[in-house]
């Protein structure tokens, strides 16, 4: 079916979950400011350059403890999640699966460490979007997502306070928090690792990630030879040498994302940093929030408050005669680069639905860009429904 839509209505924002709109300044940045042509190893660049300067926003805008520390790694969260694993599993893996990427991490990349580790794993049973079921919490490592980037369900602050609370003696505490990380203020120091993909509140390319790791974590790395070998380019221990002495990395890094990551943390921290930032998120949320209630075809996947993220937010269409497919289709057919990957479910979300960025750069000055949306999106629908 052909839609029309009057281009001025039409938002200028990126949508999409990831990767993830820029703030607007970096949208339009010449490329030869990102130092993409230096050398990684050069002391300007790395121990008294960019990279240090990056790490050290980071920990500022991320309340990082002092002795905790700052890497950047190759690939985004996928190759991190995978460091994560193979470096710091000893005997046993915990974790919660709830979505594509909790379920990634606990089943799909877990199944490739050796067939005698012990997993425990808590899933959702049917018509539930998180466990009832806790972690182990005496596993040699537990991972954990506090935010599901594919359904729109958020781990609240209280049960990651209560994780690292009840952990073990041995027990390391890992997050993936790719969607979150920017965009939430959560629980300071309460883990041993934490990943994130750069390119969702950050706004970089793809293909980039940061790993945080307490002073457990890297002890445990001088331990990693004990348990399995693990390739060079996901060892951790060689990627904290080059990143604690030089601010290097083990390999060569896109350095351009590198320098878009610092430039949005230097934006965060001068705007009143992470809780302005979670602020913003919650903004964006809201009002699309406010907008499904007054529609008669959108209400919230997640109906618990208390689990559903602000960051990605993920919106059930009621009305079965209006399909996801089709508003994705008909974004898509606007032609417009910002609006070619549409607001689309994830591929695993079994119900009619759509998943929308609440990142804060999506609209740095508040609703503006998700009033256009709403708009657009309710002609579509006014459309589609006119010719059923």
């Amino acid at each position: 079916m052909k839609i029309l839509l009057n281009p001025d209505i039409l938002p200028s924002s990126t949508f999409a979950c990831g990767p993830a709109q820029g703030h607007p300044s970096l949208r339009h940045t010449p490329l030869d400011q990102t130092l993409f042509e230096r050398s990684h190893r050069a002391a300007d660049i790395s121990a008294e350059g960019l990279y240090k300067e990056a790490a050290e926003n980071a920990r500022a805008l991320l309340s990082v403890p002092p002795d905790y520390t700052v890497l950047f790694f190759l690939g985004g969260a996928t190759p991190a999640m995978d460091a994560v694993l193979w470096n710091l599993t000893k005997d046993s893996l915990s974790g919660l699966a709830f979505g594509a990427f909790s379920k990634r991490w606990t089943h799909e990349m877990a199944a490739r460490l050796e067939n005698t580790l012990r997993l425990s794993v808590r899933e959702t049973e049917a018509g539930e979007f998180f466990p009832r079921q806790k972690p182990d919490y005496q596993a040699s490592l537990v991972v954990l997502t506090p935010n599901e980037t594919s359904t729109g369900v958020q781990m609240p602050n209280d049960y990651l306070e209560e994780a690292w609370s009840l952990r073990g003696r041995d027990t390391l505490i890992a997050w993936d928090c790719t969607s979150c990380a920017g965009g939430r203020v959560l629980p300071a120091g309460k883990f041993d690792v934490m990943l994130f993909g750069m390119q969702k509140c950050f706004g970089t390319g793809g293909g980039s990630s940061v790993l945080i790791l307490s002073p457990a974590a890297v002890k445990r790395l001088e331990e990693t030879k004990n348990y399995r070998a693990v390739p060079y380019s996901l060892d951790l221990k060689t990627a904290v040498r080059f990143a604690k002495n030089k601010y290097q990395t083990s390999n060569t890094p896109n350095t351009t994302n590198i320098w878009m990551f610092n430039e949005a943390c230097k934006w965060m921290l001068s705007c009143g940093g992470l809780p302005a930032m979670e602020a913003l998120c919650k903004q964006h949320a809201q009002y699309l929030l406010d907008w499904a209630a007054q529609t008669d075809y959108l209400a919230p996947l997640i109906k618990d408050e208390k689990l559903r993220s602000f960051t990605s937010l993920t919106l059930e269409i009621t009305d079965p005669a209006v399909k996801d497919s089709d508003i994705s289709a008909a974004l898509h057919s606007t032609g417009l680069p910002n609006l070619a990957d549409g607001i689309k479910k994830y591929s695993s979300v079994a119900q009619n639905s759509v998943r929308i960025a609440c990142f804060p750069f999506v609209d740095i000055n508040g609703t503006g860009e998700y009033e256009k949306l709403t708009r657009t999106v309710d002609e579509i629908v006014r459309q589609l429904r006119a010719k059923k």
